[in-house]
């Protein structure tokens, strides 16, 4: 069935009309600067399709609350515990509720966390209760970022993951994403690539003209025109919209946000007793407990240079600073000894099978605390490399099929999913190369770092749905995965045999 609903006016006059059934299989990402209208957007679109499908509101400021009093959402306060949103979520999808969760009051690290789970929690409902619901994610940049920030790791690992699953495997589960943004270079791209219809408003910033071109199949002379457009006002390309682009200007709404942009007003006459009003102190002001005094503000340093200094203050504390102790004090490593260290370090902390469970920061902490140990000046690693040493580390490769090519082509696939996953990815494809078992579903979630089997399939499913593997089975029904781009698959193997059970590593510890 086909349900057009009226977003506007095109720039020709005519009315825009959004399929909702396309959109629900096509999903939607709408960018614009602050300011440029993106939540009168999202709000026209609610209020449009309130009547025609189930809508799941992620709110990180509370201002789609008002879509209770007219349109009957629920509104779900995410200040809850885990258990609590999980067991909300499910029932929303067995009623086929209208919800807001509004996350407002959160700190960005709970916000991230709360949203991750109930996005997480809709995606893992049963499949009898896979029925279609719009899922709207405002501000997505702050659960999608592109780069890691001021956030902890396992909360910003958690909610890209949860939107990853949103708009690159929701389809089949019924949900579809529709995400804002303020900017495009700010959302993780994995994320925004998976969406097939798009509303581009305002914005100033050549790279995120460039990316809004790139995705509406225009030049760069044409992505000047998105400085230029009026609030409200966007470019619409998609299946559910338009096959080429077009100018709407977004209609009316019949709700509004509890805040809003604001308006400039008159000051009041002031009165002759102003000083006098303003310096008087009130009862309340007295009773109020004091503020604290600031304090210096010291700058953070980074942590190899400031391992090194302790190193070097505690050395100079128990020997003194005499000639003697630093003509016998240890000789610093040369580079090969350096390279031998990494080597049998990373080998150590991945070997460890309650490294899994740790976040990479801090075990790249860790890894630092023993350089500073052999007194290595400076990091031996950045994170980013430490990460990809710690992922094929993990896999268990040895030296020989390390150098191999096919292996240098699975490291070069591993760029294509997100860092957490890299080390399952390769654990696989070294599967593969040495025609192993395959591993089941528990070996898997452990790779990762989480204790959840139904995780681990959905890694496989993610990866199945990128190109990168096939999933098959044999007669008996254990499981393949086969990897087509450099021919190679693992041997039989039991997706749901216990870690005791399984094969390589677990195997050797």
């Amino acid at each position: 069935m086909q349900i057009n609903i009226d977003m506007g006016t095109t720039s020709t006059g005519d009315v825009a009309e959004l399929d909702i059934e396309e959109l629900l299989a096509t999903r939607l990402l709408v960018q614009g600067n602050s300011g440029s209208g993106k939540s009168h957007l999202l709000r026209r679109l609610l209020e449009q399709s309130a009547k025609w499908v189930q809508q799941v509101v992620i709110d990180p400021e509370g201002d789609f609350v008002t879509l209770a009093d007219k349109f009957g959402h629920v509104v779900v306060d995410a200040d809850r515990s885990e258990g609590e949103l999980i067991g909300i979520a499910n029932r929303i999808r067995q009623h086929r509720v209208s919800c807001v969760l509004t996350l407002e009051g959160l700190e960005i690290d709970d916000q991230m966390r709360a949203a991750s789970t109930f996005l997480n929690a809709l995606f893992d409902a049963d499949r009898e209760h896979w029925y279609p619901i719009l899922v709207v994610v405002d501000e997505a940049q702050m659960f999608a970022p592109a780069a890691g920030g001021e956030v902890a790791e396992d909360a910003r690992r958690a909610s890209l993951g949860a939107m990853t699953n949103l708009m690159c495997r929701g389809r089949k589960r019924g949900l579809a994403g529709v995400i804002a943004t303020q900017r495009l270079a700010k959302l993780a791209k994995n994320v925004a690539a998976e969406a097939s219809n798009f509303l581009m408003g305002r914005t100033f910033l050549d790279i995120d003209m460039a990316r809004a071109a790139d995705l509406l199949g225009m030049d760069r002379r044409q992505a000047e025109q998105f400085r230029d457009l009026k609030r409200g006002n966007f470019v619409a390309l998609g299946p559910a919209m338009s096959r080429r682009p077009l100018k709407v200007v977004i209609g009316n709404v019949e709700t509004s946000a509890r805040s809003s942009s604001p308006k400039l007003m008159p000051l009041p006459d002031k009165p002759e007793d102003i000083e006098d009003l303003i310096m008087t102190p009130d009862p309340e002001d007295l009773a109020r407990p004091a503020m604290p005094r600031s304090r210096p503000v010291h700058t953070v340093r980074p942590m190899p240079d400031l391992m090194e200094e302790l190193s070097r203050a505690a050395d100079a504390g128990e020997h003194g600073d005499d000639s003697e102790h630093r003509r016998t004090r240890a000789p610093a490593m040369n580079d090969e000894e350096k390279e031998a260290w990494i080597a049998a370090t990373m080998a150590e902390i991945a070997s460890d099978p309650q490294s899994s469970f740790r976040s990479d920061s801090v075990l790249y902490q860790d890894f630092l605390m023993r350089g500073r140990m052999k007194r290595i000046a400076g990091a031996p690693l950045s994170m980013s490399e430490f990460r990809l040493k710690l992922a094929i580390g993990r896999s268990g490769v040895d030296e020989a099929m390390a150098e191999s090519e096919a292996w240098q082509m699975a490291l070069g696939l591993a760029t294509r999913v997100t860092d957490d996953l890299a080390g399952v990815f390769l654990m696989l494809a070294k599967a593969a190369l040495g025609g192993e078992p395959c591993p089941s579903d528990a070996r898997i979630a452990q790779a990762y770092g989480t204790h959840s089997t139904r995780r681990a399939r959905r890694f496989l499913d993610y990866f199945e749905e990128q190109g990168l593997i096939v999933l098959h089975s044999d007669f008996s029904g254990k499981r393949i995965v086969a990897f087509p781009d450099f021919d190679a698959q693992t041997s039989p193997g039991d997706a749901d045999a216990p870690l005791s059970a399984n094969s390589g590593r677990d195997a050797a510890e």
